[in-house]
């Protein structure tokens, strides 16, 4: 069967349009912007943070370049990121665990790359060449300089990324007001109860306020079929979402243990988070709790658990194993200050809608990045064509 090519597109290796892993001088010791892979979050275009370090080794790059992990499990993650923190002609460098690529003036565009990046043709065809031992497993340079497909006039390149990326600032916008939302209720929680906590407040035991739901053990519960599951929710996928090799169990389980948008779910072991869950319907698996209570509103109990974090971390890291955690004794002993039912309620007036405007803040996120990646193949394989 002959292959269907939109007019004007034609198929191409990788490494013919774009600069991969492009050179750069930036001398030892020099200080520059470093960006670790813990900088990159999954199918996130923008690096959220990096660091000033003397340079001493990995690759470099220049705004406009995307960063490809390379290494498991960051590239099934969707760790890839667009370079735009730089000065002009200032040089960054990171992990030798990414893939650069760069745009080739005149031929490729740079945004473009970045969503062919992260397309799911490209990803599968990258997972699948790794090579190496069992998780330290890695993309060969040669598979993705030699990695054929079609690929659009340049007009069309700029047009396709246009649309995308449009999508992605407004995902953006719509983070960064949750942040504020989220600083602006805990800033007054901490008035409250922190600054200017009252005396005659009385005490209670962080589990006495709320009922801390440890998870399943979820390998006992595996889909019946190809309907009727969930994603199971673990640590990982609390820290960096689900990609595809996340687990599944089937959805006939308990609804206590189903986690919805907008649960408080905290991690006991191994890397201790507290979240208000932001993802789609899943399964709750061990080692994480869902935190509810009949009594308290959300923000109570949530700011609370983020209030005593850094202590649990602590207690955690204490612990002579491979993988720190608390018990629930540690729940007991962290001391809350509970406020009379009447100042409970006039707080919740003032905080309660913060939390629900973050929570349906998610809501849009999610239906925006389902658009995005329902229409990113479609765009790149020329099913989907843009007006130019």
């Amino acid at each position: 069967m002959t292959e269907k090519v939109p007019k004007g597109w034609k198929r191409v290796k990788l490494g013919d349009v774009a600069v991969i892993n492009p050179s750069e001088i930036l001398k030892k010791g020099t200080l520059a912007k470093k960006v670790p892979m813990e900088a990159l979050h999954p199918f996130t275009k923008k690096i959220s943070i990096y660091e000033i370090k003397p340079f001493n080794g990995g690759v470099k790059f220049r705004n406009g370049d995307t960063l490809v992990a390379r290494i498991t499990p960051s590239l099934e993650n969707g760790k890839t990121a667009y370079v735009d923190i730089l000065e002009e002609n200032e040089i960054g460098f990171g992990s030798t665990e990414f893939i650069v690529l760069r745009e080739k003036k005149g031929l490729s565009d740079s945004h473009f790359l970045y969503y062919f990046a992260i397309s799911p043709e490209f990803r599968d065809v990258a997972i699948k060449s790794m090579t190496g031992s069992t998780g330290r497993q890695r993309v060969q340079t040669d598979v993705v300089f030699n990695y054929k497909f079609l690929f659009p006039p340049l007009s069309e390149q700029k047009a396709i990324a246009s649309v995308l990326s449009s999508l992605d600032d407004k995902i953006d916008l719509l983070q960064r007001q949750n942040q504020t939302l989220e600083q602006m209720a805990e800033t007054l929680f901490r008035k409250w109860f922190i600054e200017d906590a009252k005396e005659d407040w009385e005490e209670k035991p962080l589990d006495t306020i709320a009922n801390f739901l440890n998870g399943l053990a979820c390998q006992k519960y595996p889909p019946k079929n190809n309907f009727d599951k969930l994603p199971v929710l673990k640590i990982k996928e609390l820290k960096n979402g689900f990609s595809e090799n996340s687990d599944w169990a089937t959805s006939d389980v308990p609804s206590e243990y189903i986690v919805v948008n907008g649960d408080v779910i905290f991690s006991w072991s191994g890397s201790l988070i507290v979240k208000i869950w932001d993802g789609e319907k899943c399964v709750l698996n061990q080692h994480l709790f869902k935190v509810t209570s009949e009594k308290y509103p959300k923000w109570f109990y949530y700011f609370w658990i983020k209030y005593y974090l850094q202590q649990f971390i602590t207690i955690a890291e204490s612990k002579a194993t491979t993988m720190g955690h608390i018990k629930r004794d540690d729940l007991s002993k962290a001391l809350v200050l509970v406020p009379p039912d009447e100042e409970l309620l006039k707080m919740d007036k003032e905080i309660s809608p913060f939390i629900e405007k973050i929570i349906a803040i998610n809501n849009q996120i999610r239906t925006l990045a389902k658009l995005r990646d329902t229409l990113l193949p479609k765009l790149m394989s020329g099913e989907v064509r843009v007006k130019l």
